[in-house]
């Protein structure tokens, strides 16, 4: 879905199709329902670090291939409730870049799962909380969209951020983790750039073909997929209710709240997570992982503020900057 210059939306951009939900302006009710809706996904997705930590004895490629087909059959579900059956329209009109998006979404779900089995999850976390500055700088060279010197410091400052990080995996022997992590924020970028090359205005089908390169790319790296019930409870846990519900709450949110928004409700994800298995499971983050930490998420909230004041003073959608 593009955008004009004063952040609506341009006729000939919408597609669309049977069970569609309504374009119209949102009122201040369902602005609190979005809020709420990014947060419960936030939280959703911010479990996803804790059940890992639970698996017992699967091997992460096993995780990966039930984990990926509960995520594809929960989108499946959700897509035919979403257009009451009729979801070959919807389906047929991600093209392409829809078929893009799918592999690069794909490849971000093997990418956090082997990331967070290999490196501490705030580690993790806060690298993946880079993407939307990677989004930026990635569509300013593929797009040409203008970046401000705001936004500018804010990616530098994330950089100064990430190369603590990557000290502290150097140090504590999990180098190889946040290599791995930072193709999460790499393959988010990627996507939203597809994301605003296409004219289609819902792509979550796109999300259900991303289920199954996950799975396919596991499918091959699989010598036996017999599971304990208790791995199987994870991976399942993990493609419905952590990636599942987490994706499918913050799409439907994102259509009631500003998008500069959207990216700071977000970081609930962020933060929620290492606390989790600083509770359950004892995983103190290191002093590097906190100042690392720090960093970023101060480049972040500052971004997010200054973007909601220049929203509102719009009265809409800041323009590209």
């Amino acid at each position: 879905m593009t955008q004009t210059a004063h952040g609506s939306e341009t006729r000939q951009d919408r597609t669309e199709f049977p069970g569609s939900p309504p374009t119209a302006a949102p009122a201040s009710g369902t602005y609190l329902r979005g809020v709420a809706l990014i947060l419960l996904g936030g939280t959703c997705l911010s479990f996803g670090g804790l059940l890992l930590r639970n698996v017992e004895s699967a091997d992460g490629w096993l995780v990966l291939f039930y984990r990926s087909l509960a995520f594809a059959a929960t989108v499946l579900v959700f897509v035919t409730l979403r257009y009451r059956g009729r979801i070959l329209g919807p389906f047929r009109a991600i093209g392409g870049n829809g078929a893009a998006i799918a592999v690069v979404l794909g490849l971000g779900f093997t990418a956090y799962l082997f990331a967070i089995l290999l490196a501490p999850v705030a580690n993790v976390q806060i690298i993946m909380s880079s993407a939307p500055f990677f989004a930026a700088l990635l569509a300013w060279i593929v797009l040409g969209e203008r970046v401000s010197r705001l936004t500018w410091m804010a990616i530098l400052a994330t950089m100064a951020g990430l190369s603590i990080m990557v000290a502290d995996g150097l140090a504590g022997g999990h180098l190889l983790g946040a290599l791995v992590a930072l193709g999460i924020p790499l393959s988010f970028a990627v996507m939203i750039v597809l994301l605003r090359r296409v004219q289609q205005r819902d792509m979550v089908p796109a999300t259900f073909f991303a289920g199954l390169v996950a799975a396919a790319i596991a499918f091959f790296m699989v010598d036996d997929f017999a599971i304990s019930r208790h791995d199987l409870t994870v991976a399942l846990l993990l493609g419905t209710v952590q990636v599942g519900l987490g994706f499918i709450f913050i799409t439907i949110g994102t259509r009631w709240v500003l998008s500069a928004e959207v990216a700071l409700l977000s970081l609930i994800e962020t933060i929620l997570a290492p606390i989790w298995v600083w509770i359950f499971v004892d995983e103190t983050p290191t002093g590097l992982a906190l100042l690392g930490g720090a960093v970023v998420l101060a480049a972040i909230v500052g971004q997010g503020v200054v973007g909601l004041r220049q929203q509102r003073a719009a009265g809409g959608p800041a323009q590209s900057r």
